[in-house]
This record gives structure tokens, C-alpha cells and sequence, in this order.
């Protein structure tokens, strides 16, 4: 009997150890590819899916914005930075059920500080809260380093 439920808690702490995995996994999609893919091409309806009907943005200037706000700003203002990437510095997750995903934007003429809350609910995770912070401009590349 005793082996059965060390065997049961095994199997139970393996099923939960892929279930984080996966949830990291689609996390990162979400801050790596999916949110620049959203602003970039201004793909309101994948915005709608990626972000929770509670979101709200706390821009660099300290202003505050909801997903309809949000989805309206990226169906009319073009989002070009150039070459971009998102470099994850804190992926944390909590309970199954809530996560913080945080690190540096960073694109050709400039970079900034994110953080960033989701939550999963029906087995779905949305962002419910971003705040942007530190934005630096870059210098230009010279024409040597091209």
C-alpha cells in the first residue's frame, strides 16, 4: 500500500512538473513571439485572446490604459521598433494559476523595463496587468557596424 502511494505522489508531482513546463512554454510565446506579433502587425484579435477583459497598462509615463484602450492605440498607431527581442529576466509562477513574467525590451533605437501579470483561467492564461518603465534611448549604429 505504502508503495503505491509513493507511486501515486510521484506520478503527481511529474504530471504537475510538465503542467508548469507547458505553462512556461506558453509564457514565453506569449512575451517572445505572440504580444509582438499583435502590436507589430495591429492584429486586434489576437491582442483580444492575449490579453484578460480586467487588463490594464501602466505606460512609461505613469498612465494608465484598459484592454479597450489598448486595442484601440494598437489599431491606430503602427508599431515599427526595428529589430526587436524580449529578453525574459524573472518567470515566475504561482499555484498553477498566476505568473509574473518581467525583463528588457529591447529594439534598434531603444530600450525599457517591463513587468508584466497574467493569470490562467479555463486552462487559459491572459495578461491581466503591464507596466513599462526605464525607457533608454540607443544609440545609432555607425555605418562602420553595418
Amino acid at each position: 500500500m505504502r508503495l503505491i502511494i509513493i507511486l501515486l505522489t510521484v506520478g503527481m508531482l511529474s504530471w504537475s512538473a510538465a503542467d508548469a513546463a507547458d505553462d512556461e512554454a506558453v509564457l514565453r510565446d506569449f512575451k517572445s513571439l505572440l504580444s509582438q506579433q499583435a502590436y507589430r502587425n495591429q492584429d486586434t484579435e489576437l491582442l483580444d485572446r492575449l490579453l484578460h477583459d480586467s487588463f490594464q497598462m501602466i505606460n512609461g509615463a505613469g498612465q494608465r490604459s484598459t484592454k479597450q484602450q489598448e486595442m484601440e492605440r494598437i489599431r491606430t498607431t503602427r508599431w515599427d521598433p526595428g529589430n526587436f527581442e524580449f529578453r525574459i529576466e524573472r518567470l515566475d509562477i504561482y499555484q498553477g494559476r498566476f505568473a509574473v513574467v518581467d525583463g528588457t525590451g529591447i529594439a534598434d533605437r531603444y530600450t525599457y523595463k517591463s513587468s508584466n501579470f497574467f493569470v490562467k483561467e479555463d486552462g487559459v492564461c491572459r495578461a491581466i496587468a503591464s507596466h513599462v518603465s526605464g525607457r533608454e534611448s540607443r544609440p545609432e549604429p555607425s555605418a562602420s557596424q553595418n
